[in-house]
């Protein structure tokens, strides 16, 4: 029985710090990384960010197409596992454009999962884009359907970690 789809994505400051960075780092091209952490009834809790390589090919296109490496993902959901986590889903950048799924990104994406999309323009009203992608067939899938469409998640930055909580 899969869980139902959340309302929000709740990340704390330090975790988003790691993820812009991560994601930041391989400018112009887009980044990506797997989302770890765990279902809280209707919110999702991001707690740990696992750098992953774009893979996608041809190389030219990676200005604006990522992949995931199979391997990684299987080393991540591993590693997961052992500290009682889950792979939620995965961020990447759009260096050029907003922080929302593109067409692309949907048809490939098999959910259910989390998607985090961070913006690379400039003076970005919304640097941050978090939507539910369902489980449903990439066909179904889109940004204006009914029922199978994505669902965008209330993003919550907390900030009150302490610094002892933020290392293994």
């Amino acid at each position: 029985m899969t869980a139902p789809a959340p309302a929000r994505l709740r990340v704390d400051g330090h975790c988003l710090i790691v993820l812009e960075r991560t994601l930041q780092a391989t400018h112009p091209l887009e980044g990506c990384a797997l989302l770890l952490g765990e279902h809280q009834g209707d919110t999702l809790r991001l707690q740990r960010i696992w750098p992953c390589c774009n893979s996608w090919l041809p190389e030219t296109e990676r200005t604006h197409r990522f992949q995931l490496d199979p391997r990684e993902q299987l080393l991540a959901q591993r590693w997961a596992r052992q500290r009682d986590l889950q792979v939620l889903g995965a961020a990447h950048s759009h260096p050029s454009s907003a922080a929302s799924p593109s067409p692309t990104d949907l048809k490939l994406c098999l959910g259910p999962c989390l998607m985090l999309i961070h913006s690379g323009m400039p003076q970005s009203e919304r640097p941050w884009g978090a939507w539910w992608i369902p489980d449903a067939t990439p066909d179904e899938c889109s940004l204006q359907g009914s029922g199978t469409a994505p669902l965008e998640l209330i993003l919550e930055i907390a900030l009150d970690q302490r610094a002892e909580d933020l290392g293994e």
